[in-house]
């Protein structure tokens, strides 16, 4: 059985990503894997999180970022110079078991081993980080529905820990400068550590390569079908424009 593979080169809106990623876990039949980018930038939030709590709404604002409600849960999360995942899969399948941990554990295997192809020494961190040399470069979250696993994830082709910050509230402004530079000795991203820019095709491919051999599959390319676009604008529609801002 080959996986779908469905490649967004062109950028979505955070509305339509979530809206997509949504559609494509009702209609899962095969496991399917996507691979895209953002524009305009994107703050996503939790799933149970409180946006006024959490963001900046007006420097979201001033500075063209969109903000977007997943229906996973986890913290919030900058979407800008990075590729990012999904992975859609019925909880019973011959890859891993539905156990959460070990779900997570196969699904960032996966990402490791396109991590690896550049040359780079990745690890896993319980339940859902990947590191490279003591640094977080990818992060992820899953929501079940149905059966199906959704399972999208973050990895950082390039990294602004500054404009990250100036879009989230802290607690005490004083504290502002030590939260970014603890944040710039925890967080990576590819460019930093091949000290080279490699650009998102390059990145998709090794995602690519990486799912394939972990998972021991072949890939059948495929595109969205007409009933998961017109699904995927529904959604996006009635749930993510509508429920977004809300808490």
């Amino acid at each position: 059985m080959k996986w779908r593979l469905i490649i967004h080169k062109q950028p979505h809106t955070a509305f339509e990503n979530m809206g997509i990623d949504a559609a494509l876990q009702e209609s899962c039949t095969v496991p399917v894997v996507r691979l895209y980018t953002w524009q305009p930038p994107a703050v996503s939030i939790g799933r149970f999180q409180s946006l006024h709590d959490e963001i900046d709404e007006q420097q979201c604002k001033k500075n063209g970022v969109d903000i977007v409600r997943r229906i996973t849960g986890g913290g919030a999360v900058f979407h800008d110079a990075e590729v990012t995942y999904s992975i859609c899969i019925r909880e019973k399948n011959e890859y891993f078991s539905k156990d959460l941990h070990e779900s997570y554990q196969a699904i960032c295997g996966a990402v490791i081993a396109g991590l690896k192809k550049f040359g780079l020494e990745p690890a896993y961190i319980p339940i859902n980080d990947i590191i490279v040399n003591g640094k977080k470069i990818s992060g992820c979250a899953q929501t079940r529905k149905k059966g199906i696993i959704l399972q999208h994830g973050t990895l950082l082709v390039d990294v602004d820990v500054d404009k990250m910050f100036s879009l989230l509230k802290v607690p005490d402004e004083k504290i502002r400068d030590k939260l970014i530079a603890s944040a710039k000795e925890r967080v990576t991203s590819i460019h930093q550590q091949l000290g080279k820019q490699m650009s998102n095709e390059e990145v998709m491919t090794a995602l690519v390569d990486g799912f394939k051999e972990f998972f021991n599959i072949e890939f059948e390319v495929s595109e969205l079908t007409p009933k998961e676009k017109k699904r995927a604008a529904e959604i996006q529609k009635t749930v993510f424009e509508a429920w977004s801002y809300e808490r």
